[in-house]
C-alpha cells in the first residue's frame, strides 16, 4: 500500500520479476565483454592494424553472442528468418530514407553554397548530376549488400541484444538510451581524427550524439515494428553507403564537416526531425519470430 496516498500499488507476477532479472543479467554480461572489446579495437584502429575496424564493427555482435552463451539463451528473438510481409514492406523505407535524408540536407547545403558540390574523380565521363545519379543507384543496391558484413556485427548486438534487453529489463526511456550508447561508443574514432570531425572537435561530437541518437531510434523502430533484425541491418547498411560514399564523396570545402556529414550541423537536424515526426506515430511493436 502507498504510504502517501493511500492507494495500493499493484505487484507485478513473479515472472515478468524473472524477465526483468535476466534481462538486467544478460546486460551486465553483455557490457563485460563489450568495453573491453571495443578498447582493445580502438587500440588497434589507432595503430591501424589490418581488420582492426572489422573487429570493432563486429565487438557488438561477439559481446551479444558471449552474453546469450552465458544465459543459456536460444536465438529466437534475433529474428534470422529473412523475408516475409512485414520485411518487404519496411524495404521501401529502408532504401529511401537515407537518400531523402541526403537530398534535405545535403541539397540544402549545395543550394545555398555553404558546401561545394563537386563530383569526385572516377573513370565515368559525364555531367556531375548523371555520375551523382548513378553512383547513388549503385550504392543503394550494391553498396547496401556489400554493408551488411559489417551492419550485421553491430546491429546483432545493438538493435538484436542491447535494445530489447534494455527493455525487458525496464531501464527508462530504452530507445533514447540504447541511442546515447551508440553514439558514445563511436566517439573515441571521432577523437581520434578517424572519423567526421569538423573544425570545432566539441561541436562535432556533439551534433554526432544527436545524429547517432537519432539514427538509432530510427533504427531501432523498424526493428521492433517489423519484428525482424534484417530491416535493421540493411537500413544501416544503406545508410553507410549512400550518405558516405555519395553524398559525402560529393560534399567539398573548407566548412563541409561543419554542415554535413554525421557530424554536421544539417544531417543532425534532419535525423532529429525524423526522429520527432516518427516518435509521434504510434508503434505497433511486432511479436519478434
Amino acid at each position: 500500500m502507498n504510504r502517501t496516498t493511500g492507494s495500493f500499488t499493484p505487484i507485478p507476477p513473479r515472472g515478468n520479476n524473472e524477465k526483468i532479472r535476466r534481462a538486467r543479467k544478460g546486460l551486465l554480461y553483455f557490457f563485460a565483454m563489450l568495453i573491453p572489446l571495443s578498447i582493445l579495437s580502438y587500440v588497434l584502429v589507432s595503430k591501424q592494424t589490418p581488420m582492426s575496424v572489422l573487429l570493432l564493427m563486429w565487438s557488438p555482435a561477439l559481446a551479444s553472442i558471449f552474453a546469450r552463451l552465458m544465459m543459456r539463451e536460444g536465438t529466437s528473438d534475433i529474428s534470422l528468418r529473412f523475408g516475409g510481409r512485414r520485411f518487404f514492406k519496411s524495404l521501401p523505407f529502408v532504401l529511401l530514407f537515407p537518400i531523402f535524408i541526403g537530398l534535405v540536407s545535403y541539397g540544402t547545403a549545395w543550394a545555398t553554397g555553404l558546401v561545394e558540390f563537386v563530383a569526385p574523380d572516377t573513370f565515368i565521363k559525364a555531367p556531375p548530376a548523371v555520375i551523382f545519379t548513378g553512383l547513388l543507384l549503385a550504392q543503394m543496391v550494391a553498396g547496401t549488400a556489400i554493408g551488411i558484413i559489417t551492419s550485421f556485427g553491430e546491429e546483432l548486438g545493438w538493435r538484436g541484444y542491447m535494445l530489447t534487453r534494455l527493455i525487458d529489463a525496464r531501464i527508462p526511456a530504452p530507445m533514447l538510451t540504447s541511442g546515447i550508447i551508440w553514439g558514445l561508443w563511436h566517439l573515441p574514432v571521432l577523437f581520434m581524427g578517424l572519423y567526421y570531425s569538423g573544425p570545432n572537435l566539441a561541436l562535432s561530437a556533439l551534433l554526432f550524439m544527436v545524429s547517432c541518437t537519432s539514427m538509432s531510434y530510427i533504427i531501432g523502430r523498424v526493428r521492433m515494428t517489423t519484428g525482424s533484425l534484417w530491416p535493421a541491418v540493411l537500413l544501416h547498411a544503406c545508410w553507410n553507403a549512400v550518405i558516405q560514399d555519395v553524398f559525402d564523396a560529393f560534399s567539398q570545402g573548407s566548412n563541409a564537416l561543419l554542415w554535413t556529414g554525421e557530424s554536421g550541423v544539417l544531417v543532425a537536424s534532419a535525423l532529429f526531425i525524423a526522429a520527432v515526426l516518427l516518435s509521434r506515430k504510434t508503434m505497433n511493436v511486432r511479436q519478434l519470430y
